[in-house]
């Protein structure tokens, strides 16, 4: 059995889809009934508070679980004394940087710290950005066919959520534990690439703007609270993580390629047009 917390998130869902698709019972953390994927049993339960779903640990073996929630000890020891064997924790590639001290690799260690001390196996998943990330364009293409992005010149070989969650299944249901894997996908696009092959799979002529430093300063300023856009534009713009570069740790542990952000695409068009 799998406990997948967050399962209508993008990799979350993903998890679940992929335990069920592999033969295991799944419950997934939902915060409402029906939104769970098919085939899981629907937790109804919120993140921030493991109080409202510490009873569905009972005959779990694995736990799939999010980086930056609150009490997440509490959450584990609830675990452990459950019976849980093993965590996949979704964690993040900023903390490969050449510089962690920010917003997002601090909670994202604070997690993978929570972890190691509960005690438990462990798998934590250091995934680049991902593919699904631009869903954020569907505003701009229902306003038209121009997309503006930031950080232009910055190829980044971002990974299919799916190929994530295989390899969280794969660790929950297998011998592996104590294990980091940074996972990526098979090639690195430029925004203006990733656009051109959106335009492919939408048959539209979609045009592209890459934003300056200073434009993507005041975009993020504008949307993002201060600590979190100052860490993105030091992990893009001043190169302080490295998602340029391909690993081949996805078609190792799955044997089989990564999949492509054509495929994502042609597979997730229609959630351009929600």
């Amino acid at each position: 059995m799998i406990l997948v917390c967050g399962a209508t998130g993008n990799v979350g869902s993903a998890v679940a889809t992929a335990a069920v698709k592999a033969g295991q019972p799944v419950r997934a953390v939902v915060r409402r009934a029906g939104s769970e994927p098919a085939g899981a049993e629907a937790i109804i339960g919120d993140l921030n508070q493991p109080e409202t779903f510490l009873d569905s640990l009972s005959g779990v073996d694995g736990l799939f679980m999010l980086s930056g929630y609150n009490d997440e000890t509490k959450l584990l020891e609830a675990a452990a004394a459950a019976g849980v064997r093993h965590v996949a924790l979704l964690s993040s590639g900023s903390l490969d940087g050449t510089d962690t001290n920010n917003a997002v690799a601090a909670y994202h260690q604070a997690s993978e710290d929570a972890v190691r001390r509960s005690g438990l196996a462990w798998t934590f998943l250091r995934p680049t950005s991902f593919m699904s990330n631009a869903l954020r364009w569907r505003d701009q293409l229902r306003d038209g066919n121009l997309i503006r992005a930031q950080w232009p010149d910055v190829p980044i070989a971002t990974i299919d959520p799916r190929d994530i969650a295989d390899v969280a299944v794969q660790a929950l249901t297998n011998d592996v534990s104590n294990a980091t894997y940074r996972l990526t996908g098979p090639e690195a696009l430029t925004p203006a690439q990733q656009v051109a092959i959106l335009a492919e799979a939408l048959n539209r002529p979609l045009e592209f703007y890459g934003l300056t430093r200073a434009e993507t300063h005041a975009e993020l300023a504008a949307t993002t609270p201060p600590p979190y856009a100052q860490a993105f534009e030091s992990f893009f713009g001043d190169h302080t993580v490295d998602e340029t570069t391909v690993r081949d740790t996805v078609p190792q542990l799955l044997n089989r390629p990564a999949r492509t952000f054509t495929q994502w695409c042609t597979d997730n068009a229609d959630a351009f047009t929600k």
